[in-house]
């Protein structure tokens, strides 16, 4: 029986901890790491089948070239890197740096390709990027930026410890969003003096083991927030004292929500006002009480308010900066930035929230002649083709550009429409990790090592970075050389060639990453060069939360924590505590200029006042249901997994439709059904449940993806749910795309 080796899974943003025994190169045996201190040995199923991502038959093995009919040539990575370096170059001395696009960053688990990439961009002068949490989260990052000072002042949510727990769009027993979801989702279910509490169109796992299920009309969370809120001020359970000593702009806000009708926002939401009222009672009597929004209103009418509107439900009840409730936690490295909140995209005036360039506008910066549009684009682990809104839309966007560039493990729906593929060593092949570290008091971040060496013929990210920068004559050896003998003399000695040479040549800031990764990361153990790029964020982490640091055994000055930060985490296979909080270290991360949380949102408060006038029934009658385009099941996760063999069950992603719609349609279960929009159509599996309200259809993500067979021949399994999406069908002000409300027609098949 061959060893057990410590990684993490890299099926969603908790990367809980795994370990793995191998035979061969195949990861046979997987099973929860108790040692790692954020998941504690949990997992869920999928971990188990990750073999299909590191083995299936849609692994690259050699650089591409688009022949002009469009077919894809084997190259060699010189020819690759002198190529690809060349033809972005051409484009940055031809149009400007600024036309080239960067989609990507590092998928669910890998990370560390985003800070190699800032290399690459640096020497372009590429200044905007995109990724999925661009299409999720970024009307989130607003609201927390208006509110706190800057979006990157992020809310932990504190389960273990709340009294009530309040899941609005949110299905923590299959998308987690916390560690152990399912272990503290059955804690809290079983204690008599908790409450659980889902607002939710569908009735989901975690909606079963709810108290209260609020199974709003689809797109209608707004109202029935609104409701909720305006319910926790009639009956006296705002926190006065909270308000008047930690916010602004509270009088605004309740007068803004005094104006709610409750009785009629119900309705509208579709749930009954005694239970609307029953939720905001307990709400309003507890102790504590936290919050955990998701996609199912991130990506739904009134996307951006849906978020403002559940952070107030805790701000107005006081439930922030203590436990049990929302926190500011500390971060290892930023997944998003940007502090400006007048920056816009430069053809069609999309807001830039976080430094990300909404998705839903990515075609509107290239299908135009405006001199001003991008012209090339960068993708890493990333499927834009597929993963964002009106596929057809993005097919002719990628089709209208100069340069496509791909770098990835599979040939992807996107890789098919690049100009070059460049092969990416899997997650398990390189050093890698990820900065979803959400956590709040004690927050985690696990540095992993390779299980296997490169499948031959791939290069991780870092590597491909480096070579690029060195092709575009960006870096040279003049500039490493002194760099890379004083890496020999040890850190200390390091440290001061490093700031001296950014000194004398402040260019090479932005080329940091792929600097210590040549230099420093020569002089690592165990071959770790990848993570030369954690010494810099170690002691940013250092100078930023030294408190914190202290408290998780990192002592000392600044300098002295920031190196053993990076020691034990280039030591501890299990991952790292970086950091342990105090509650009131919260209110030291508030970054408005007062300290203050600032409660009034005019554009919301705005939005808001136009609910009344809203008819929340839209329907189109040649389109009467509300389709739901990516509804995380069991037998879904992120798209890495691309062989279809994976799925134990529901193998073509069934359509899921309510009994009384489906014997209305005459649809039984198991047959097949057509699905309509404005954009496309489809033809999938049907099944029936009872988890829906009439009128609304689901179809799961994760499918309609190409593999290819035994022979080679390309097979598409299920439905690809953005060949039924429109980019223009987006949240007014963060641009987020309606994929959990898409009018539809859904048909009965015969035979």
């Amino acid at each position: 029986m061959s060893a057990w080796h410590k990684t993490a899974c890299i099926l969603c943003s908790l990367n809980c901890g795994i370990e793995v025994q191998l035979e061969g190169r195949r990861l046979a045996r997987v099973r929860g790491d108790k040692s790692h201190p954020g998941s504690e040995g949990y997992t869920c199923e999928k971990p188990a089948r990750l073999d299909h991502y590191q083995n299936g038959r849609h692994r690259l093995t050699t650089p591409l070239r688009r022949r002009p009919d469009g077919s894809f040539e084997p190259i060699d990575w010189n020819t690759a890197i002198r190529e690809v370096a060349a033809a972005f170059v051409r484009v940055r001395d031809t149009h400007g740096g600024d036309k080239i696009l960067y989609y990507g960053g590092g998928g669910q688990g890998n990370h560390l390709p985003g800070a190699y990439a800032s290399a690459t961009r640096s020497a372009l002068g590429s200044v905007y990027a995109a990724n999925a949490l661009s299409q999720e989260k970024t009307g989130e990052f607003w609201v927390d930026g208006q509110l706190f000072g800057r979006p990157s002042c992020h809310t932990a949510p504190d389960f273990e410890h709340a009294e009530v727990a309040v899941f609005v769009g949110k299905n923590p027993w299959q998308s987690h969003g916390f560690a152990r979801a399912r272990a503290v989702l059955r804690e809290i279910a079983k204690d008599p003096k908790r409450t659980l509490v889902v607002i939710d169109p569908r009735r989901t796992e975690t909606a079963d083991l709810a108290d209260f299920h609020l199974q709003v009309r689809p797109g209608t969370d707004a109202f029935a927030l609104a409701a909720l809120l305006a319910v926790l001020i009639e009956e006296d359970f705002v926190d006065p004292a909270f308000l008047r000593d930690h916010t602004n702009g509270a009088d605004d806000v309740l007068a803004a929500l005094r104006d709610v009708d409750v009785a009629v926002y119900c309705e509208r939401a579709g749930v009954e006002e005694s239970v609307v009222r029953e939720v905001a009672r307990r709400i309003g009597r507890a102790t504590s009480v936290s919050l955990l929004e998701d996609l199912g209103i991130q990506q739904s009418r009134h996307s951006t308010l849906n978020s403002y509107l559940e952070k107030l439900v805790c701000l107005i009840t006081g439930n922030f900066g203590k436990q049990g409730t929302s926190n500011l936690h500390t971060q290892m490295g930023k997944l998003f930035g940007g502090s400006r909140s007048d920056r816009r995209t430069p053809v069609g005036g999309h807001r830039i929230i976080g430094g990300l360039v909404p998705c839903n506008g990515i075609p509107d910066e290239i299908l135009t002649d405006d001199p001003k549009r991008f012209r090339a684009l960068l993708v890493e682990s990333g499927n834009p083709a597929h993963s964002l809104a009106d596929s057809q839309r993005m097919r002719q966007a990628l089709e209208a550009l100069e340069l496509v560039v791909v770098i990835d493990v599979a040939f992807t729906e996107t890789a098919r429409l690049a100009d070059y593929v460049l092969p990416a060593s899997s997650q398990f092949e390189k050093w890698e990790a990820t900065f979803f570290n959400l956590e709040f008091p004690r927050n985690v971040f696990h540095l992993r090592a390779p299980l296997l060496d490169p499948l031959p013929g791939t290069l991780p990210e870092a590597e491909i970075h480096a070579r690029l920068v060195r092709a575009m004559g960006a870096l040279g050896d003049e500039d490493l050389a002194p760099l890379r003998d004083a890496a020999t003399q040890g850190r200390a000695a390091f440290a001061g060639a490093f700031l001296q040479a950014l000194a004398a040549k402040p260019q090479l800031a932005g080329l940091a990453p792929v600097v210590l990764y040549e230099t420093l990361g020569k002089t690592l153990p165990d071959g770790a060069a990848a993570a030369a790029v954690m010494w810099g964020l170690a002691h940013n982490c250092a100078r930023a939360y030294p408190e914190s640091l202290r408290r998780a055994g990192f002592g000392g000055a600044s300098i002295a924590q920031g190196e053993a930060l990076f020691d034990a985490i280039l030591e501890r296979r299990s991952g790292v505590v970086f950091s342990i909080d105090d509650y009131d270290e919260t209110w030291k991360r508030i970054e408005t200029s007062d300290g203050r949380i600032r409660l009034a949102i005019p554009e919301l408060l705005g939005e808001l006042q136009t609910l009344r006038d809203e008819d929340a029934v839209q329907r189109d009658p040649a389109f009467p249901f509300v389709l739901a385009a990516g509804e995380r099941r069991t037998s879904t996760a992120n798209t890495i997994f691309r062989d279809p063999a994976w799925r134990k069950k529901d193998a073509d992603g069934a359509l899921r439709i309510s009994r009384d719609d489906a014997a209305e349609l005459g649809i039984a279960d198991g047959g097949r059904a057509r699905v309509t929009t404005k954009r496309g159509s489809v033809i999938a599996v049907v099944e029936v449940t009872d988890t829906l309200r009439r009128g609304h259809v689901t179809l799961p993500n994760g499918l309609g993806l190409a593999y290819p067979d035994e022979s080679g021949a390309d097979v598409v399994r299920g439905v690809a749910p953005n060949e039924l999406t429109a980019s223009e069908d987006r949240d007014w002000l963060a641009g987020t795309p309606w994929h959990k409300y898409v009018a539809a027609r859904v048909e009965a098949i015969a035979g």
